[in-house]
């Protein structure tokens, strides 16, 4: 077993309770639901209150554009706490609050149609300071909805 694996239920757990206290995240009733070394998942039921065209009854684009930059967001703090393995993980955490976005480009490819929806995404690159991120939103017949590019600031 190399380090990162070893690592990983602490980088697991550590991202998942970062992203599931964000306030945001829990009106939009996004979870994450898989962190692995390569790809983090993310859950979204459908709910009324996300509609972003009350005579369609899709979801917003705002919403889609969020999953994907906050599933990216944790993706890049993945790759992150890889770099900061040799430091205290308390210590890692306390930097890696500071993770932000710098770019996110969401191309929509499909309505927003479902009774629930996934992202997943994964790691392009991780630097010293910089991470990119490729993510692809489903909902729940997988269909392709959306796929979004992001670049965060993780350093």
């Amino acid at each position: 077993m190399t380090g990162y694996e070893e690592f990983l239920p602490e980088i697991k757990a550590a991202v998942m309770n970062f992203i599931d206290k964000v306030p945001f995240n829990q009106l939009v009733g996004m979870k994450i639901t898989n962190v692995t070394p390569n790809s983090v998942e993310m859950h979204l039921p459908m709910k009324d209150e996300l509609i972003g065209n009350y005579i369609t009854g899709i979801l917003h684009g705002g919403v889609i554009s969020s999953m994907i930059d906050v599933s990216g967001g944790a993706m890049a703090l993945v790759g992150a706490f890889r770099k900061l393995e040799h430091i205290d993980i308390q210590e890692r955490i306390q930097r890696l609050a500071r993770v932000s976005t710098i770019d996110l480009r969401v191309d929509y490819l499909r309505p927003g149609r479902g009774e629930s929806f996934y992202v997943s995404s994964t790691l392009l690159r991780s630097g010293n300071k910089v991470a990119v991120t490729r993510s692809e939103f489903y909902n729940n017949r997988n269909d392709l909805c959306a796929v979004g590019t992001g670049t965060y600031l993780c350093g």
